[in-house]
């Protein structure tokens, strides 16, 4: 395997445009307000809009429940959206439900974790502790294809429990010939 250049995949096919890339990635929290904390503090979140407010009254009912597949009686008490770094936007949703579940684990079918690249990882993992997240294990190498020079990653959790991975490659990738494409990735700002 090599570290080398491949071209963007098409970006149509026969049903038309294809889409352009990640918009969003939506989280639920029990606590919005608290997790707008961890994430500045944690992650250097900024603040982008609510779409939804304690003042607002909360989106529920039959026609809310069938959109976004929620169960009867949940209500959408509360929505932020932040910007992280140079990356797609995230979503935070504050719910109240009849039945909620924690946090799914890597082995839950789903949406599992939120990777993010790290220039500085030391400093990115410091700043997750000192918000009060917690490493699960100690900084190690990544797997097959992400196991170049200085490459380090650590998963660790937020004070409700969600998987957020920390990752840093400087020296890139390894590709396999069949390769379609390059993996995407943050540029610095």
């Amino acid at each position: 395997m090599a570290n080398r250049h491949l071209s963007v995949a098409s970006s149509c096919d026969d049903f038309g445009e294809l889409p352009r890339g990640i918009n969003h990635i939506g989280v639920t929290v029990p606590d919005l307000e608290l997790a707008t904390v961890f994430f500045q503090q944690a992650l250097g979140a900024k603040w982008a809009y609510d779409g939804l407010t304690s003042d607002d009254e909360p989106r529920q009912g039959i026609i809310v429940e069938k959109q976004l597949n929620l169960p009867q009686g949940a209500k959408i008490i509360k929505q932020r959206v932040f910007r992280l770094g140079n990356g797609p936007n995230l979503e935070v949703f504050e719910i109240k439900a009849p039945t909620q579940r924690p946090p799914l684990k890597l082995n839950d079918f789903g949406i599992n974790h939120l990777s993010l690249y790290c220039d500085d990882i030391e400093a990115c993992l410091a700043r997750i502790k000192a918000a009060g997240g917690v490493a699960i294990d100690e900084l190690h190498e990544n797997s097959k294809h992400e196991d170049t020079p200085n490459n380090a990653s650590i998963y660790t959790l937020t004070p409700w429990h969600m998987l957020i991975e920390l990752q840093t490659i400087p020296n890139g990738y390894y590709y396999d010939e069949q390769s379609e494409a390059t993996v995407w990735c943050p540029q610095r700002i």
